[in-house]
């Protein structure tokens, strides 16, 4: 399917005729995060604090960046998931950073093992690390446990996702909110939004060829839920959770179908559908005004759920 650009949000339209496709392989994958690093723009100069830490895992330790507005005691905590498709990214993540200084709260971003050279499991196993670590360390990270969060964008929220099912199934620590931004979810896209060939940012084959190295493979509907998270069977006993997307976004319909889901299973669940946003538009056009309005839905429900 082709989809018809005359959709797109007019401000954010014009950046994305600028800018040639996403094409990650195996062959290059290496390359495009370097293109990216390189890229990665100064952060903005907002009164943020930063501490450099690590957390044990089972395969070694896990860089977590803490990122703080204030040092005042017993603050709330969000347990922040880059996005990258699994593939890409880093933890050094700008909205890391508005969060920290929006809501006063202190966030922890994760810089887990990447596919292909670390495929499933290890990205979710390292995140669940660093969510233990928080919980059994609150009073030297000033924060209180009670009123935790968890939440990411693209595959960061699909991360989240995992990472709650995962702690449902474990410890079942109390977290207050699953935050999950257009999430990458599930590695079937067999939806109508699924289809699209020529979508802004990631396309269907760019996400497919993302999904293979992350699972090393093509399990499809055996794919681990702790993978992809649609393909959970039950979603009883989930945190309350917020989830949106754009509504010309490859995930859409998953996304749409997930939250739905989850209000079937009894999970409170606020769900969002941004008119004419692509993939992650918002993050290349920062001051459009649906981009604004994304950031407001957000840093409310989060705003609500920690308080």
């Amino acid at each position: 399917m082709i989809l018809d650009y005359d959709r797109l949000d007019p401000e954010l339209r014009a950046v994305i005729e600028q800018l040639p496709p996403l094409e990650i392989t195996r062959d290059n994958v290496v390359q495009v995060r370097a293109l990216m690093a390189s890229r990665r723009p100064p952060p903005s100069p907002l009164a943020v604090e930063r501490e450099d830490l690590s957390v044990p895992g089972d395969a070694g330790d896990v860089p977590v960046y803490v990122f703080r507005k204030t040092r005042r005691r017993k603050q709330p905590a969000l347990l922040w998931l880059h996005g990258g498709g699994y593939v890409i990214g880093s933890a050094l993540d700008e909205r890391a950073r508005v969060i920290a200084h929006a809501l006063d709260c202190t966030v922890c971003s994760v810089e887990y093992r990447l596919a292909p050279e670390h495929p499933f499991p290890a990205g979710p196993e390292d995140c669940y690390a660093a969510l233990e670590w928080m919980m059994a360390n609150g009073d030297a990270l000033g924060i209180d446990t009670a009123r935790v969060a968890i939440g990411g964008a693209s595959a960061g929220g699909g991360l989240a996702a995992a990472v709650a099912l995962m702690n449902r199934d474990r410890a079942n620590y109390p977290l207050k909110l699953q935050m999950l931004l257009y999430p990458m979810i599930d590695n079937l896209h067999a939806t109508e939004s699924g289809q699209y060939e020529n979508h802004p940012i990631w396309n269907q084959g760019t996400s497919f060829r993302a999904w293979e190295m992350y699972l090393n493979g093509e399990p499809g509907l055996d794919a681990s839920p702790y993978a992809a998270a649609a393909r959970a069977s039950d979603l009883h006993g989930l945190p309350p959770a917020y989830v949106c997307v754009g509504s010309e976004d490859l995930f859409r319909d998953e996304d749409v179908a997930y939250a739905q889901r989850l209000m079937a299973a009894g999970v409170p669940c606020e769900l969002a559908v941004f008119p004419g946003l692509y993939h992650a538009g918002e993050s290349f056009v920062p001051n459009a005004a649906i981009s604004q309005r994304l950031q407001r839905s957000f840093l409310a429900a989060l705003a609500d759920a920690l308080r």
